[in-house]
């Protein structure tokens, strides 16, 4: 008797575990529609004329020519890429690297006061952007830097570095130190300790660092727009303006230039996905 009835309970505790499981796929494949389409539906377009878009703007192409792709690169795409590239990157590689080193110092020296130093780092958090554009707009045309990718990436370097610190420093709080005194047993030096044994072991918080800052630089508009004005140094953000102003009719053209300015971002984030999931989940987790 005992066994038939635990038969039942346990097709029951089956099925119920099976509708779930199809419930989360059937939401998770919904999500990932919601987020795909627009991406596709904008990169299709891109292979359209403006009457196929505005004939029927949810079809597929008739055709599946590059001429509108070829078009968005040769009237700027190309420069708005290598400028978002140069800025980008740079920033980057400086942010993590400055927030990894005060991150350290926060975590693992024996710096005097450093609940105090740890609340002037994350009130940097709490600074607005916007409120500092007019006397950061007349400090770089002081130090000669207005119009410059130096504007951009020294910019961008300090308003991240609040929260890229915030990040690492959360990570290197679950790290062992075990690992630390072992090196110093063996006579390695601090600096020695940071580059070949912290630094390696915060690999996907730097990776999540790196992807997080990429995002943000790659799509920033306000210090873009203010702080360069020639077509050379412009980023894809105010550069993608500029295009639309121009071919605002052409919106084929327009279509195929976002499509080219989301490519680099979108083959990004896949590629590390795997370590900003981990770096993220293990850092901010702890």
């Amino acid at each position: 008797m005992s066994t038939s009835s635990q038969l039942p309970e346990a097709r029951r505790t089956d099925f119920i575990a099976g509708l779930a499981k199809v419930c989360l796929v059937t939401f998770l494949v919904s999500l990932g529609v919601i987020v795909l389409y627009p991406l596709l539906w904008m990169a299709l377009n891109g292979f359209k004329t403006n009457a196929e878009i505005f004939g029927n703007p949810f079809a597929l192409p008739g055709g599946f020519s590059i001429a509108n792709y070829i078009s968005a690169w040769n009237q700027g795409i190309r420069n708005y890429i290598a400028t978002s590239i140069i800025v980008t990157l740079g920033s980057a590689i400086c942010t993590v690297l400055v927030s990894a080193c005060t991150a350290y110092g926060l975590t693992r020296s024996k710096l005097p006061g450093k609940p105090f130093f740890v609340g002037i780092v994350l009130g940097g958090l709490m600074l607005s952007p916007t409120v500092a554009v007019i006397p950061l707009v007349r400090m770089m045309q002081e130090l000669g830097l207005y119009n410059t990718y130096w504007a951009l990436i020294i910019l961008y370097i300090a308003f991240r570095i609040p929260f890229t610190t915030f990040l690492i420093r959360a990570y290197m709080l679950g790290l062992p130190r075990d690992l630390d005194e072992a090196a110093i047993m063996d006579g390695a030096s601090e600096g020695q300790i940071f580059w070949r044994v912290t630094l390696p072991l915060c690999k996907p918080i730097l990776v999540s660092c790196v992807i997080l800052h990429v995002l943000f630089a790659w799509n920033e508009y306000l210090f873009a727009m203010i702080f360069t004005s020639g077509a050379d140094l412009q980023t894809l953000p105010v550069g993608l303006t500029s295009i639309m102003s121009k071919h605002g009719t052409n919106y084929a053209v327009v279509f195929a230039a976002m499509t080219l300015s989301a490519f680099p971002i979108v083959v990004t984030f896949f590629a590390a996905q795997r370590f900003f999931i981990r770096g993220l989940a293990e850092g901010i987790g702890k």
